[in-house]
């Protein structure tokens, strides 16, 4: 047997639990849109590999660089997600944030090609710091604005879902 609900208390308990879901969201669009330090040292993390990477090195040091480039990678991410004062395990990955996560890596990886090819001619040492400079330029130009547009679209996804809600819990009165 149900017991009787309350319209005016469900009201009362839905905004006590929509002011922890803004602070995660305000977390979000603070992090996509403020600190860009870890878009910084990722560039310059992109930037160093691919400068190496232009000396024609033998292939343990290209395996050798590739692995020390993932673990600071890594290193990057760890220390960006410790930073972060809210634990965003809630929020959902929207169709902007995978959109904008696809396009970035189409984006970077077709500039780090297209740049090799068009400075195969140059020698290597210039061949290589020409392509890192303008792959990791092409980064930081591409997924800082994109990053900060896909993260507004997590609010906007809940909001739209919540006033729906509440539209239609008004209309039920």
């Amino acid at each position: 047997m149900s017991a009787p609900i309350d319209a005016e208390q469900a009201w009362q308990d839905l905004q006590r639990i929509r002011v922890p879901q803004e602070r995660v969201y305000d977390e979000v669009e603070r992090s996509a849109a403020g600190s860009s330090g870890s878009l910084w040292a990722t560039a310059a993390l992109m930037w160093l590999l691919l400068a190496a990477l232009g000396l024609d090195l033998p292939g343990w040091g290209v395996g050798m660089a590739m692995a020390v480039y993932v673990a600071l990678l890594s290193a990057v991410a760890v220390l960006h997600n410790r930073r972060s004062r809210v634990r965003l395990h809630h929020t959902r990955c929207t169709r902007r944030m995978f959109a904008s996560f696809v396009a970035g890596a189409v984006v970077t990886g077709g500039t780090v090609l297209l740049s090799g090819r068009l400075v195969d001619s140059l020698p290597p040492m210039h061949a290589g710091l020409i392509q890192a400079t303008v792959s990791a330029t092409v980064f930081v130009l591409f997924v800082g604005p994109t990053s900060r547009w896909a993260a507004g679209s997590a609010r906007d996804r809940r909001t739209s879902a919540t006033d729906t809600e509440a539209a239609d819990a008004e209309a039920d009165r």
